[in-house]
């Protein structure tokens, strides 16, 4: 056990450096995120809800870097929420299996409208690697309607944050500049 201390204290940290073209691309893109959630949400945060209908968990250890220091997307206006009463944003991983099946349909129908649909990896657009499976009952766009694909296997935060740039940019005008938790009276 002390050689391997010695040995790891005298080889210092051992880490992949980020390449200089994505940090700046990544920043290009969430700044004009940013710009774009604040005038067409008049100030407030766009909120995604993650479902995940039966993902290896690739595509969530994905999303979740989305959350940590380094991308730290929540700068940029975009807030991860617990409820699908609160989202904007439905981030739908892997492909539906029939365990997943009515949740999904549930968590959709529990989403205000209007309601926008994000198809995240290969296995959510067209099952992936588990096309054929038994337990698998078909892509995201077969069981609700899908406005926005990203395509990887996992896709990377630069293309996450690119489908929710894509995302923002189709939010109808009308509804863009009232507060879409009100009470109706």
């Amino acid at each position: 056990m002390f050689s391997l201390l010695k040995r790891n204290l005298q080889t210092g940290r051992v880490t992949i450096p980020v390449e200089a073209g994505v940090e700046a691309e990544y920043e290009l893109v969430g700044t004009r995120l940013k710009e774009t959630i604040a005038r067409l949400l008049g100030g407030r945060s766009l909120h995604i809800r993650e479902v995940d209908a039966g993902s290896c968990n690739g595509c969530e250890l994905e999303i979740t870097a989305l959350s940590n220091p380094v991308y730290d997307v929540e700068r940029f206006g975009v807030h991860f929420v617990a409820s699908p009463r609160h989202a904007d944003v439905l981030l739908v991983t892997g492909p539906v299996t029939r365990q997943m099946q009515a949740a999904l349909l549930k968590t959709y129908e529990a989403t205000p409208e209007p309601r926008f649909v994000i198809a995240s990896g290969d296995c959510a657009i067209d099952c992936g690697v588990y096309a054929g499976s038994c337990a698998v009952s078909g892509r995201v766009e077969d069981f609700i309607p899908v406005d926005v694909k990203i395509h990887g296997c996992p896709p990377a935060p630069l293309a996450l944050l690119r489908g929710l740039l894509a995302t923002v940019e189709r939010l109808p005008l009308e509804i863009c500049h009232t507060t879409r938790h009100e009470k109706t009276p």
